[in-house]
């Protein structure tokens, strides 16, 4: 990225890409389908394994199925999430009081996922094959590029796959037909807060040159 300042009102793609934060602060407020529309479209237009287009894509908006859903999302939290959060350091790029606001989101966000006007649950059609680790490299495309298409929009959206910890459960749930297994929900509304820098560690703490743990020395040490 280059050194000039980010500007939040642009939509220059990589302005875009460094201020799409998770907003979990949403507002029950409608959103207009047409947004929703062309933030699905982008998802479309994402790589894709083969391009066979194996994707599928739930726009939900029907309360009692994100209550239901909610349910789980819950339990995962309390059981598993919560917990980790409450031990865990703050990641790179972060610091305490930032964790800590982080945190204070997640557990917004977990009572109130089902208030977020609308969903987008981003699936694959698996039929009777068995997804494998290569699976996600034909849906996360598509997830990452309708993150992106929101906060172009002006819209708050997350990456959620907290249901899967209770996932047999969640899909029924969400009404799945055999075959297609989900791998995010993407919670979507006008948001409370503003967008911002997203808090990330250095390049240097992610990439090496040629070799794992052999630093690029164009990167720096910083």
């Amino acid at each position: 990225m280059s050194e000039n300042p980010i500007n939040l009102s642009s939509n220059d793609l990589f302005d875009v890409i460094h201020t799409t934060r998770a907003m979990r602060r949403l507002k029950p407020d409608p959103v207009p389908d047409e947004l929703i529309v062309k933030i699905l479209d982008a998802g479309i237009r994402a790589a894709n394994g083969g391009n066979f287009q194996t994707w599928h894509f739930v726009v939900v908006k029907d309360a009692q199925i994100k209550k239901a859903v909610q349910t789980w999302y819950k339990k995962a939290f309390d059981e598993w999430i919560g917990p980790r959060y409450s031990s865990a350091k703050p990641p790179p790029g972060s610091d305490e009081a930032k964790y800590h606001r982080q945190h204070s989101a997640v557990e917004y966000l977990t009572d109130h996922y089902h208030e977020a006007p609308v969903w987008i649950v981003a699936c694959i059609k698996h039929g009777d094959a068995q997804p494998n680790r290569s699976s996600g490299a034909s849906i996360y495309p598509a997830v990452q590029n309708m993150l992106l298409a929101a906060r172009a929009l002006g819209l708050g959206a997350s990456l959620t796959t907290r249901h899967l910890y209770f996932e047999d459960e969640s899909e029924k749930a969400l009404e799945l037909p055999p075959g297609y297994k989900s791998y995010a929900i993407l919670p979507i509304g006008y948001p409370m807060g503003n967008f911002g820098p997203v808090g990330r560690g250095s390049l240097s703490d992610f990439v090496s040159l040629d070799r794992v743990g052999q630093p690029w020395p164009v990167l720096g040490q910083d």
